[in-house]
């Protein structure tokens, strides 16, 4: 993406975000019990799988459209395509793991985090093809862009393990099981329900990112100019992640439903996962500045991006304590 967010710049950015998000035009999730008749439209885009349940129950039940919002849920593989989305402007909002959306902040700098929706240091796990026992025997591995390629940086340092001496492949969540069953790769690090697919596949489960000090957290994405005239728009969409949030905590198994009515992801598999999970909306603070800084050197030093974002802007530090709170 063109740092300098120039007019070509931003038909590339948005080519890319078009050609890696191929079911967002598709169509959308099911949608709310009821429109908001003269209400705004927000398009949130994200991934597909039990990390966004909150939104996934929220939706099922009408609760954007009780609070006077019409959401409509775009599907994208994950990784980082979501919050390409929100550059690309086929999206308003979208919910992106930190260190994926610090990438994607460096090349696009009016992307803004609004504050936190969940977090996890259980959820993202090692999954190892059958034959491997030892980090020592890995030789490739499969990884995707921002939080998958940091945490498996993060696993192969913790285990003294030179991230140089292993070819790491870019890939897509969906491929991943599939090439752990073929022997084409190790390993590989990714959440629910990849990790659960490579299980099935032949392959088993060998960790968590806690394990080996990664805990990510998942942000709610907004481009600057959206969002200067769309403050109250955007806060009723968290405030309603916060009543999920709370939702989702008490009673895991409907929330397991509605993900399985959004999504049509295995209810009991989300339902068994859930708990992995922390979902707690919050502001962001010092604390997140300063982890991020940490994930910006890591990109920074593998050249995924030339500089870092200037973090006071991009981390809207108040935010959700001034409209949302």
């Amino acid at each position: 993406m063109n740092p300098d967010n120039s007019r070509a710049g931003r038909l590339l950015v948005a080519c890319t975000a078009l050609l890696l998000v191929p079911a967002c035009m598709a169509g959308t999730m099911d949608s709310d019990a009821g429109e908001v008749k003269g209400g705004p439209t927000v398009r949130v885009a994200l991934g597909v799988d039990a990390s966004y349940a909150p939104f996934y129950l929220a939706k099922e039940r009408g609760m954007f459209a009780k609070a006077g919002v019409n959401v409509e849920l775009m599907r994208t593989e994950g990784g980082p395509t979501a919050g390409q989305a929100v550059t690309a402007g086929t999206a308003q909002l979208a919910a992106n793991a930190d260190s994926t959306a610090l990438s994607l902040m460096a090349g696009d700098p009016g992307l803004r985090a609004l504050g936190v929706f969940q977090s996890s240091g259980r959820y993202l796990k090692v999954v190892m093809r059958d034959g491997i026992t030892s980090p020592r025997q890995i030789k490739t591995m499969a990884s995707i862009q921002g939080l998958g390629l940091y945490a498996t940086h993060a696993y192969l340092r913790r285990h003294g393990i030179d991230p140089a001496s292993v070819k790491i492949h870019q890939s897509s969540p969906p491929e991943m099981p599939g090439l752990l069953q073929r022997g084409s790769i190790d390993a590989y690090v990714l959440y629910e329900p990849w990790a659960a697919k490579g299980a099935q596949s032949g392959g088993h489960i060998a960790g968590h990112s806690g394990d080996f000090g990664v805990t990510y957290v998942q942000w709610l994405l907004a481009e600057d100019r959206w969002l200067k005239n769309n403050q109250e728009v955007a806060a009723k969409v968290f405030k309603v992640l916060a009543e999920a949030d709370r939702m989702v905590t008490r009673d895991p198994a409907a929330a397991a439903e509605a993900t399985h009515q959004q999504v049509k992801l295995s209810a009991a598999q989300t339902r068994k996962v859930l708990p992995e999970i922390t979902f707690r909306v919050r502001g962001l603070t010092g604390a997140d500045v300063k982890q991020s800084a940490k994930i910006t050197g890591f990109l920074t030093g593998q050249k995924l991006i030339k500089k870092s974002p200037d973090l006071d802007r991009a981390l809207m530090k108040g935010w959700y304590e001034r409209y949302a709170g």
